[in-house]
């Protein structure tokens, strides 16, 4: 008989059917044909069928059993990265508020505070390039309120910084703060024989050390 009779006979989809014959015992029992194939006349098509049913059930119940690992998995994985998600932003916020609350002075102790660590030296810094600004006539543009605004920047930048690395270092405080400038003025030989004038370049290092303060009872 046709496999594909016995599929239409007993309304089966006979690509599973053909699947099936392949990978079961019956595949001893087929016998290529033109347009498909042929089951030995010895074999009992209802006997066939029924093993067919039983092999589609498992593979449907391996497909669902697969699926719904497929689905705890991928709850799993959501729930993880909503998880880490949370857990940086927690660390984040954490982060800000310290920063934002740590304490810095120029000197060295807090009032109503006792410093109970000391982590060691630690700095932080920044530079910025002003141009020199346009020659007119004869009159070159002042860079004076420009490097003012630059050295604003520059300082608060390195403040940051200093505060990063007492954060790193697991301190809520910074003493005995100042800061260290340094000024560049580039000047470099051109092909012509003359000199080229690069934008000025102000640095600053803002130094301290890290400590641990505690506020007193």
């Amino acid at each position: 008989m046709k496999a594909k009779d016995v599929a239409k006979q007993y309304g089966i989809d006979i690509v599973k059917l053909e699947s099936f014959l392949f990978e079961s015992k019956y595949k001893e029992f087929l016998r290529d044909i033109d347009m498909g194939m042929k089951i030995d006349e010895r074999i009992d098509i209802d006997v066939l069928v029924s093993d067919f049913k039983y092999w589609e059930d498992n593979i449907e119940t391996e497909r669902r059993r697969a699926a719904q690992e497929k689905s705890a998995e991928e709850r799993k994985l959501a729930r993880e990265r909503i998880e880490e998600r949370e857990r940086l932003n927690k660390a984040a916020a954490e982060k800000k508020a310290a920063l934002a609350s740590m304490l810095i002075t120029s000197g060295f102790n807090f009032d109503g505070y006792t410093i109970t660590k000391y982590s060691g030296y630690i700095s932080g810094d920044d530079a910025i390039s002003v141009d020199r600004g346009l020659t007119v006539l004869g009159f070159g543009t002042d860079v004076k309120d420009k490097l003012l605004e630059s050295l604003v920047i520059i300082r608060r930048n390195a403040l940051a910084e200093l505060k990063e690395a007492a954060y790193t270092l697991g301190c809520n405080a910074v003493i005995g703060v100042d800061f260290d400038y340094l000024t560049l003025d580039p000047q470099t030989a051109n092909l012509t024989g003359g000199t080229s004038y690069r934008p000025y370049v102000f640095g600053v290092t803002a130094n301290g050390n890290a400590v641990i303060i505690e506020k007193n009872k």
